[in-house]
Order: structure tokens, then sequence, then C-alpha cells
């Protein structure tokens, strides 16, 4: 079938295959260092309890099988080994049915870490990586062009990301509809970057500016996807320059890397196709069946996409293949973080010598800057956020995470950028105090070279001690 190929997009489909394997080696990598305090045996959400309760068929996973941690590290740094010898172009050297089971792998792989992570894997991007990690299974390699139907669900991919986003703007927070998010979104934002402050003191009408062409390039924009060359190239383009921007004003970990890497396989690169030989039937026929049920299970997205209660970041089946996607619907007016403290005095009191933990992301000691960290992804730092918005949000781990800290947990104070105890000397209590946030104006920066100003509202969690520690002498 002579329409079943694309060979003007060979390059493409290279650039996008690299970029991929660069996004699951970043990902697998975030596992094999994070998983032991989080989903490890003594984790805050450990694998075993979790799969004690859910079924295979629910979460499919080869940790439903069996599990331990030098099995789960075992897989993680494996992922990792594939993902760079995808990186290299391992791929390129196999013949085709020998190149997609090499692109299932990490696929396999990383699914069964997401469908065993719970809460510390409930973001979109996880998702994301896994539908555009199943269709890179069918994009084939050198033996033969780029299958149409393959690159046409890639951009169907990258349709929903952007235009489910800004359909849940519209809906949600009227702050988008008037245009003011951003007067409080770069100062709220989950984890900000190194110059978020900045983009924050920017003047408003220019925030304004920012919005509008925000729903430009997610409400109108993604339609261009599907015009012809050289269109939807602009359209595509016009997307990883948005990314790019908000890459430089946050850490939204992969999200936006893996948005730009879907948004570099509509490019059409002006380079002289190679000659190939004509896909061979078995492979037209895999791709065919592929792309029918894709596009027969995207009927639910695109019902949520139309409704009226739409919803964010949702995965409709346990494979991940179809999910629906979006951010920010709301948007918060006030930044409240949790500050974690300890100290080794026998008796807790309000003058005690209380010495706070620091985290490697989320914001701490007012005159510490932000750092870059996405695409990696700090877990616990994500997650610090929403227990900032409400205890409910951490209901489930927070008090293993104050129990891990009593206990001076190697694992779990690996998360951390630095413990006030050292190794042979645990607190003796640890208390949790709710604070409000504001970026300091340019003069309070001059002044006292802070970029953070703190206030206290509220206990969070009471001085807690492990139960039963014997007093000391």
């Amino acid at each position: 079938m002579e329409w079943f190929t694309a060979p003007d997009y060979w390059l493409s489909r290279l650039v996008f295959q690299r970029a991929l394997a660069v996004m699951y080696l970043v990902a697998f990598l975030t596992a094999a260092l994070q998983f032991r305090p989080l989903i490890g045996e003594r984790g805050m959400l450990p694998v075993p309890r979790f799969v004690e309760r859910v079924p295979f068929r629910r979460a499919p996973s080869l940790f439903q099988l069996r599990y331990s941690d030098r099995l789960f590290a075992c897989c993680a740094w494996a992922g990792c080994a594939v993902s760079a010898a995808l990186v290299a172009g391992l791929d390129a050297l196999l013949p085709l049915w020998g190149a997609m089971l090499l692109w299932l792998v990490p696929w396999a792989l990383y699914l069964s870490v997401v469908n065993v992570g719970q809460t510390w894997y409930s973001f979109g991007w996880e998702s994301l990586l896994l539908e555009t990690g199943f269709l890179a299974v069918f994009l084939g390699n050198d033996e033969v062009a780029p299958p149409v139907l393959v690159l046409f669900l890639l951009r169907w991919l990258l349709f929903r990301v952007e235009f489910g986003a800004g359909l849940i703007k519209m809906r949600g927070d009227e702050c988008w509809r008037k245009l003011t998010c951003l007067d409080h979104h770069h100062e709220t934002q989950p984890m900000p970057g190194p110059l978020s402050w900045f983009f924050h003191r920017l003047p408003r009408p220019l925030h304004r500016v920012e919005v509008a062409a925000n729903h430009v390039t997610q409400l109108v924009v993604p339609f261009l996807l599907f015009t012809p060359q050289p269109v939807a190239t602009a359209a595509a383009a016009l997307m990883i320059v948005t990314q790019l921007w908000l890459v430089l004003s946050g850490n939204f970990s992969w999200l936006n890397w893996i948005t730009i890497v879907l948004a570099l396989s509509a490019v059409r690169f002006p380079a002289d196709p190679p000659s190939v030989s004509p896909a061979p039937l078995w492979y037209e026929v895999v791709v065919l069946a592929v792309a029918a049920l894709l596009l027969f299970l995207s009927h639910r997205p695109v019902r949520n996409m139309v409704s009226r209660r739409q919803v964010m970041n949702r995965s409709f089946d346990p494979l991940h293949l179809v999910n629906t996607y979006g951010a920010f619907g709301t948007v918060s007016r006030v930044r409240y973080e949790v500050v974690i403290e300890g100290t080794a005095d026998e008796v807790a009191r309000e003058d005690s010598d209380w010495r706070e933990y620091e985290f490697k992301g989320k914001p701490g000691d007012p005159r510490r800057w932000p750092r870059q960290f996405a695409p990696y992804h700090l877990r616990l730092d994500w997650l610090m956020w929403f227990a900032a918005l409400s205890p409910s949000y951490a209901g489930s781990w927070f008090g293993t995470l104050v129990e891990r800290l009593l206990e001076n947990d190697r694992a779990t104070l690996r998360l951390l950028r630095r413990s006030p105890f050292p190794a042979d000397a645990p607190p003796r209590f640890v208390r949790a105090r709710l604070f409000r946030y504001r970026y300091t104006t340019w003069r309070e920066l001059r002044e006292t070279g802070a970029c953070w100003q703190r206030t206290y509202v509220r206990e969070y969690l009471p001085p807690t001690r492990l139960a039963g520690a014997p007093d000391r002498p």
C-alpha cells in the first residue's frame, strides 16, 4: 500500500525516537533512585501491601507476580540500560520485528512501575509517557518509512494534550477567562524554578498577553496539526516554543519535554529520505489493527473533553493506551508550605532547639533560591505541595514519612537536601508547621537577599515521637 508510509518524515521519526528514549531514561533513573523510601518494602506506600488488595486485571504489573526491592532495582536499571541503548540507536541495527520488541521493553517495564506506584505515580505525565511509548513501538526503524497512521496517532495524542489542557482552563478557574491566572501561578505552582521569581515580577499586562497566547496555542493551534505542510510544522513549532517558555518558568517534571517530543513528530525536516524497502504485509496488518483499536478507545477521552464535567489526567484502561490530560484547571491564590522540624531535646517545647529539614526542590529556607530539576521528577517534593493544600492529600503517607525521619532512615534522608541531625543521633521529636509563602519584592530582595517571605499559619502536626521510644539517660 503506497499510502501506508510517509518517507518524508524519516528524520522526524529519528529525532522523535531518540528524544523519547531520553525521556524513558529520565523516568527510569527517577524510579531507580527514589523507589525504596516511596514504594519499597519499607516505603511509605509499600508495593507488597498494594498488590495484596489490588488484582492484576486492575493494575497489570510484573510486580503483581513477585516483588522485592532487588527485583524492582533490577527492572529500573534495566530500563535505564535499554533506554540508553535506544538513545544510541540500537533499534536501527536490528530487523524491524527486533526493533519493535526492543521498544516494547521500556513500555512494559515502566507500565509495571506506574501500575504499582500509587500516589507517587498519579501524575498525568506518567500516562503520557506510556501512551507515547506504546505508539513508538509501531513507528518502525530504518527498514521501512514511518507509517502514516502512527504519525497521525501521535498528532492525535498531541492534540488531546493541548486541547484538553485548554478546555479544562476555560471550564475551570475564572482567572483563565479573565486572563489573570499568571498574577498568581508562578508564585503558587508546585515547584518553582530559578527564573520563576522573575516571571512573577513581569508586568501584569504582559501576564494577560501570556494567558491569551496560551489560549490560542491550546484551543486553536492544535487543529492546525491536521492541515497540510508547512502549516502543520508551523503549528508544532509554535507549541514547542510555548513549552520551552513553560520550561523556563517552572519545574514540571517531563510534562513539557515530552510534549515537545510529541510536537517534533509533526515537524517535517527538510531532508531527502533514504531509499527503503516496502513495508512487509505483517507489519501493515499489525499497524492497522493497533490503529483501529486506539481510535476505538479514543471515544472515552473525546466524551470527557466535550463533557461539562471534564476531568484531568485520567486513564481509561489499565494499560494506559488512551488517556485524557490537562493541568491547572484551578490556580491557587496563596502558597502554603509544610515545614518539617526535629529536635533532640528530651521534652518538646516551643523554645526547644527545633531544626528544619531541607528539601531539594520545594521552598524551605527563604534565602535559598530554587533550582532547576525538570525533567527529573522529585516525587516527595511534589506531594509535599499537595500536602500543604490539604492534609487529606497526605493522609496515606505523611505519618510514615515522620516515622522514617525519627529513625534517621538513610533511604528516606536521601530524598532530602539535608538532614539537620547526624546519622548516629536521630531526633527525639519531629513536628510540622504550616507557613504562608510569598515572593519578596524587588526592594526586599535587594535588602535581604531572600526570594521568599514566610509567615507562620498554624500547627500541621504536633511534636511526635516513636511509639515506645525509651527515655534517654
